[in-house]
């Protein structure tokens, strides 16, 4: 319990800080421009471990991600164009296979098959992409059926014309009715549609930067229904063999030249592991398992979406670190300059120190006084900080769209700083004036 000696010399510091109340705001800037900046720091690096979170779960977790690579032809000496591709037979299903039969530490494989198309019904139409999948990609990626099912076995190896849509194609053409059961024109085909995807917004950072499609935006059919109905760019036909390796684009007519170039079955390979830990050594051996089965040909790309994140995330942590000490140096200056002032503060007070010393004040109530005066513009400056933080890290979302998150945590320990500071940087100006002897002080002029 506080006494009421104790109240009395918190009232006379109070007195003091408010009777010099220019030399008490710039004594307590530092305070409030160190305690405004880590805050403001803190909420930027929450924000950045949240987004990084937030990519995690859209790209998945513990995921190696593997991508056809086109392999460009090389011209002889004498004009004529020599094929990379030699014997490799691309990116296929059965390269899928053969991972998931031969790796135990494979928990879930997802073969993608991406096919951009012109979806219509009832006289609307827009352009979206057509994505071949397997009931894998659901799990892997926690992609949740809002309304309907997911692929039946008999749909999935029949390759029937079946499909999953996204939230942005029910509202597009099923705003006023429950699209299960409806059908839909995809390209050349009528799809059934038997569910819909849980919405799902993506920002335009991530659709770049972690190269994701909108989601809600796709439709989804079995993967095999995608290459008996629409293309399959591994089968050679006779045409193609003419052509030089040039594959038949399956019922899409209006397969573009690029297109024809691309001999790979499937676009996309999503291997899941089951621990972290082996996500390197797993992708070193899925590497050469596809380099000996495509013929010693590198006509494909693995990335491990979750280290590069996790790297992105370090550097961020780096930065943070870095601008947090700026921000702990500010604090320091700000307490240094509190004690500087207090240490002045002390010289000019001499004859006041004498007199309350004179009239039975003890060394403590003088340490106490001083002592309480710092405390006070410590915290005055520490709320100060804390609002400005906090108008700070709003800012910078509002202006830079950089996401920052202010935590509760935060805002306590730069309060707790504050009021550390105070008692720290005070306590040599409170025991100089303590030790202020009284019949000198009143003489002092």
């Amino acid at each position: 319990m506080i006494n009421r000696k104790e109240l009395s010399n918190i009232s006379i510091a109070i007195d003091a800080v408010l009777a010099n109340k220019l030399r008490s705001v710039l004594t307590a800037l530092g305070i409030i421009f160190g305690v405004s900046a880590v805050i403001a720091m803190l909420a930027i690096g929450t924000g950045a471990k949240q987004e990084i979170l937030d990519q995690i779960k859209l790209v998945g977790v513990n995921n190696i991600v593997i991508t056809p690579l086109e392999m460009e032809d090389e011209t002889s000496d004498n004009g004529e164009k020599i094929q990379k591709r030699n014997l490799s037979a691309g990116l296929s299903l059965d390269d899928a296979a053969n991972i998931a039969r031969v790796l135990p530490s494979v928990s879930q494989i997802s073969p993608e098959v991406e096919i951009e198309t012109f979806a219509s019904r009832t006289g609307k139409g827009i352009t979206t992409k057509l994505v071949g999948v397997t009931p894998s990609f659901f799990t892997i990626f926690n992609y949740k059926i809002q309304n309907g099912n997911r692929f039946s076995d008999q749909q999935l190896q029949a390759g029937l014309p079946v499909c999953i849509i996204g939230r942005d194609i029910q509202t597009k053409f099923f705003s006023q009715e429950d699209p299960i059961g409806k059908k839909i024109k995809c390209g050349n085909n009528w799809l059934t549609i038997i569910g819909v995807m849980e919405g799902r917004k993506i920002s335009e950072a991530a659709i770049s930067n972690l190269g994701l499609r909108n989601f809600d935006l796709d439709i989804y059919i079995p993967v095999k229904t995608a290459l008996l109905r629409y293309r399959n760019r591994s089968l050679i036909t006779e045409a193609s063999l003419k052509q030089g390796f040039s594959f038949d684009m399956g019922s899409d007519p209006e397969a573009s030249e690029d297109e024809e170039q691309n001999y790979h079955q499937i676009d996309k390979l999503i291997v899941q592991v089951k621990e972290t830990e082996q996500l390197v050594p797993t992708t070193e051996v899925i590497s050469r398992m596809l380099k000996r089965r495509h013929q010693q040909t590198i006509d494909f790309e693995i990335t491990v979406p979750e280290l590069l994140l996790k790297q992105q995330q370090r550097t961020k942590d780096i930065f943070n670190i870095v601008l947090g000490a700026i921000a702990g140096i500010s604090l320091i200056v700000g307490g240094i300059g509190i004690m500087n002032i207090m240490l002045a503060s002390v010289m000019e007070r001499i004859k006041e120190i004498g007199l309350r010393k004179s009239i039975g004040a003890t060394k403590r109530d003088i340490v106490l006084q001083f002592l309480f005066e710092a405390v006070v513009i410590s915290l005055s400056g520490g709320i100060i900080g804390i609002l400005l933080g906090v108008f700070l890290a709003k800012s910078i979302t509002q202006l830079f769209e950089i996401l920052t998150i202010i935590s509760i945590p935060s805002i306590f320990v730069s309060f707790g700083v504050a009021a550390a500071i105070g008692l720290i940087f005070g306590i040599m100006p409170a025991k100089k004036a303590a030790q202020q002897d009284p019949i000198k002080s009143l003489r002092y002029e």
